[in-house]
């Protein structure tokens, strides 16, 4: 008889003890947060400036106030709680299982679902620093702010603590997380188009047993995966259980 993909899916993660999950914007879009490139996202609304110019490091210099209107309106949504799928990763790390989510997004519910090792790419809605004296404002103070937010210490501009187009990853981060992936014994590629690099690039790194993408649509790396699933993320990851690792593994 076939194995069915969530069963195969469930046999590599109960002989995991290294696994690393790799997730874009799809995985939040359960929550209510939009993604950029699919049909519904972000990038195929119409705007009076495309959402790929607003988001960039030349915009935010030139055109603070008009960046800020747009982050606070669709980049921020405080509202969003974590779904099955952050839930389920969250529960995998506790179990001993998943050793670090490397994530794409900005909005910080993998923390809030209670992942400790989270690498993001991209930084977070939920860090915004004066440029000046280095003062971290959360995402709160910033959606009470208006106009271009200045720092009460020192009157500085504050920047959001997000990698913007023309800017470059986090070095750290970005160190940390091939370091994960190349120690993985197997990789979750979940909501992501992988087109979008250097991030993308990170799973050139794997060297581990078996590599799965549970993604809406195609990727570029559907022939190298050993499994494909597309199905909703949350729905997949729900359907796992979790067992604690064992002396023997």
């Amino acid at each position: 008889m076939e194995t069915s993909p969530i069963s195969q899916l469930q046999a590599w993660i109960d002989s995991s003890r290294r696994i690393v999950f790799f997730g874009g914007a799809g995985v939040s879009t359960e929550s209510g947060i939009p993604d950029f490139r699919s049909q519904d996202g972000l990038y195929h609304q119409q705007f009076a400036v495309p959402p790929e110019t607003i988001l960039s490091h030349t915009y935010f210099e030139r055109h603070t106030e008009e960046f800020y209107r747009f982050y606070r309106n669709k980049m921020i949504c405080l509202t969003a709680k974590p779904n099955a799928a952050h839930k389920k990763l969250a529960e995998l790390e506790r179990a001993g299982r998943l050793s670090a989510v490397v994530t794409q997004n900005i909005d910080g519910l993998h923390q809030m679902a209670g992942s400790r090792n989270v690498l993001e790419l991209h930084g977070s809605v939920h860090r915004n620093i004066c440029q000046a004296c280095g003062a971290v404002y959360d995402a709160d103070w910033i959606m009470m702010t208006t106009g271009v937010p200045h720092c009460t210490a020192c009157g500085g501009r504050v920047k959001p603590d997000v990698v913007l187009y023309e800017e470059s990853l986090p070095e750290d981060t970005l160190t940390r997380a091939v370091a994960a992936i190349a120690a993985s014994d197997l990789l979750i590629v979940g909501g992501t188009s992988l087109t979008v690099y250097p991030a993308a690039g990170l799973l050139r790194y794997f060297r581990g047993s078996h590599l799965v993408l549970l993604n809406r649509d195609a990727t570029p790396m559907d022939e190298q995966a050993d499994l494909c699933i597309r199905e909703p993320i949350g729905t997949v990851l729900d359907a796992i259980s979790v067992t604690p690792m064992t002396k023997e593994q």
